[in-house]
């Protein structure tokens, strides 16, 4: 009984920070949200994230090798990038994405941006 309530407390902290406007809570979604040990947890703040749908919070789940899209869980990643296919203003997340693809030093995570990029552009 105390999981599901410490389950619930976790997401309803996560999604509140989703919803405040102040520029500081994603710093806080990044360092603790992404950076949980708990699938669960990684793949609600990186929803969080894309839902602000600002440029500083859609550069943590695109453009960090680990984080959102490029998530070790396959949940988490694919996750994000429904979430960021259901973005009902893409522009940001498609700037994003492009500087990604064409700065981003890791392969791995141009790679990764290159193939969220076409998805969205085919939505």
């Amino acid at each position: 009984m105390a999981d599901k309530k410490i389950i619930k407390d976790v997401t309803n902290v996560i999604e509140g920070l989703g919803l405040n406007p102040n520029p500081e809570t994603i710093s806080i979604l990044e360092d603790v949200g992404t950076n949980s040990k708990v699938d669960a947890i990684r793949e609600m703040t990186a929803r969080a994230l894309v839902k602000k749908n600002i440029p500083d919070s859609l550069k943590v789940v695109i453009d960090n090798k680990g984080k959102g899209i490029n998530d070790m869980s396959t949940v988490v990643a694919m996750s994000t990038i429904n979430e960021l296919l259901s973005l009902q203003d893409k522009s940001e997340a498609m700037k994003i994405l492009e500087n990604t693809v064409e700065n981003n030093s890791d392969e791995e995570v141009r790679d990764n941006a290159r193939s969220v990029k076409a998805l969205m552009a085919l939505s």
